[in-house]
């Protein structure tokens, strides 16, 4: 679940940023890709430190 929500906060949070720099689609779309594999990743690195502690 912390993956799927690193995914989702992130893609908002990259277009969001995108649109409010002014970029067209096609920027909104890759800032959101993007800062949503980012943040995908830190969840799943969360994922795995959290089921290695608990």
């Amino acid at each position: 679940m912390i993956i799927l929500a690193g995914l989702l906060l992130g893609a908002l949070w990259g277009g969001w940023l995108a649109r409010k720099r002014k970029g067209s689609r096609l920027d909104i779309a890759q800032y959101a890709a993007a800062f949503g594999i980012a943040f995908a990743i830190l969840g799943l690195f969360a994922t795995v430190l959290l089921d290695r502690f608990i």
